[in-house]
């Protein structure tokens, strides 16, 4: 494998980390101010290890999506496209299989499958940012 391979899967792995890490950040802030209970959402993790890890673990693995050469023009639209994937994944598939929340994480609220859009959105933007700010030091 060549270096510029390596260099280009290692950032979009840490792209995706950071992305992760906002995407928990988020998830913590919103139900530590309330907004997800306000809008019947019953997700308000605590802001702990055991629920940042996965997050940037997960984050990281789908950051590989960056290096699909699509929509690189406008970061903000190729991080919120990018984001969908996962959010299916999470609606689709982890909701209903690994945690007994249903399917869309609909027994979680009726606007959960809209936060987990906005949440993966976040990850998404700040994963295409990153990349891009490091992308442009070069």
């Amino acid at each position: 494998m060549q270096m510029n391979t390596l260099r280009r899967l290692s950032l979009a792995y840490a792209a995706g980390s950071a992305g992760g890490l906002a995407n928990g950040l988020a998830v913590w802030l919103f139900g530590y101010l309330g907004i997800t209970a306000a809008i019947g959402v019953k997700i308000a993790p605590a802001l702990t290890a055991a629920m940042l890890y996965p997050r940037l673990v997960w984050g990281g693995l789908w950051g590989f999506l960056f290096l699909l050469p699509f929509l690189k023009k406008s970061l903000f639209l190729r991080g919120v496209v990018y984001s969908i994937l996962p959010s299916l994944v999470t609606l689709f598939i982890i909701f209903p299989t690994r945690v007994p929340n249903g399917m869309l994480g609909l027994p979680l609220g009726t606007a959960t499958p809209l936060f987990v859009l906005l949440v993966n959105a976040i990850w998404g933007i700040v994963a295409s940012y990153w990349l891009h700010l490091v992308e442009e030091r070069r």
